[in-house]
């Protein structure tokens, strides 16, 4: 297991995150993610920590809180020394009474979050607190001065944000530049080897002001594990397929086939799964500072966690990079073409240094 630096921080986190969605679901579109409860959800964790993962994501939403509660209790109960681990969580959704001020990221929502995310997971700090997307009926002014709040009360360490356009989090860090506020130091959005889109503005933008990325998602709801060809129905490893149950994130199934029937043949070359291609190749990806990985059973987060092992060469990165292209967009061949001879001059004079 690796350890990346998070963001501009001098944090590390380790390159897989254990992702708690299947935690406590019991009904509902949490029943169909996963139900796991206290047990069974601890033998995960105590997996994920003994394989070196020190980074733990999960939301207030999540099973309506239980994710949250189960997560907690297993720290608890693991005896997992504080300092060991990395513990992030989100606010955004509907919580609590279900009240009109009951979500949202206003300064009243955001105080009553992390309270009761405090008392469910059992903590007297959250490492990591993020935005769990944009609440288009608050201010980002509020949102950041309510966030460096609860970084000087000491309730959170450092904050971050998800699901939010490139725009939006350059807005945030100049607002909170200008008035010397906590900024934002990770983005945790969707990205896989068949859904390549935030790499037209959110990627540059992360380079550029050293924002850590956080990748939800990386199978594409299980789509890229492998059980889905062209040839058929979901082969099925396994009953209860997620993707037929809840068919998310959306995928350009053409386009994600071409994908998988590319890394199928280098999953059987090497004799291990499609899924550890997936995500091998995202490991392999500089902007991505950790994967969330998720599971239902012990044996399919060891194989996620084999894919920490696979180095893909360049042929191999070239051929998953080509065959997962995203189509030429305005502006971007534009600034290709424009930019082409600067770029060049800058290269040259590199390569003489």
């Amino acid at each position: 297991m690796q350890y990346r630096k998070f963001g501009r921080t001098g944090l590390f986190v380790s390159e897989l995150c254990l992702g708690t969605m299947t935690f406590g679901g019991s009904s509902g579109i949490w029943g169909q993610i996963g139900d796991l409860q206290q047990s069974d959800a601890e033998a995960l964790v105590g997996r994920a920590l003994d394989a070196g993962i020190n980074f733990i994501d999960t939301a207030d939403v999540y099973s309506e809180g239980q994710s949250e509660v189960i997560t907690g209790q297993a720290l608890k109960n693991l005896k997992v020394p504080r300092d060991k681990v990395v513990v992030a969580t989100k606010v955004l959704g509907e919580t609590g009474s279900k009240g009109v001020n009951s979500a949202g990221a206003s300064r009243y929502h955001i105080m009553d979050g992390v309270k009761a995310s405090l008392q469910r997971l059992q903590l007297d700090h959250i490492d990591l607190y993020q935005i769990h997307g944009f609440d288009p009926a608050t201010r980002i002014e509020e949102t950041v001065e309510a966030l460096d709040t609860l970084v000087r009360h000491g309730h959170v360490r450092y904050v971050g944000v998800s699901n939010w356009a490139a725009w939006q989090i350059v807005k945030a860090l100049g607002i909170a530049e200008r008035k010397g506020l906590a900024r934002f130091e990770s983005l945790q959005a969707y990205y896989t080897i068949a859904g390549r889109d935030l790499e037209r503005e959110l990627v540059p933008m992360l380079r550029s002001e050293e924002v850590g990325l956080m990748v939800w998602s990386p199978l594409a709801g299980g789509f890229l594990s492998g059980k889905y060809s062209r040839a058929g129905e979901a082969q099925q490893a396994e009953q209860g397929s997620r993707r037929i149950a809840f068919d998310f994130p959306p995928v350009d199934k053409e386009r994600a086939f071409d994908c998988i029937d590319v890394m199928r043949e280098l999953a059987e070359a090497r004799k291990v799964s499609v899924a550890q291609i997936a995500l091998a190749w995202l490991l392999h990806q500089p902007v991505v500072t950790s994967v969330i990985i998720g599971a239902k059973r012990v044996d399919q987060l060891d194989d996620n966690i084999a894919a920490t092992a696979i180095q893909l060469d360049a042929d191999e990165l070239a051929r998953l990079d080509k065959v997962s292209a995203l189509p030429s967009e305005y502006p971007g061949w534009m600034l290709e073409r424009q930019g082409g001879v600067r770029r060049q001059r800058v290269a040259d004079s590199l390569s003489r240094g």
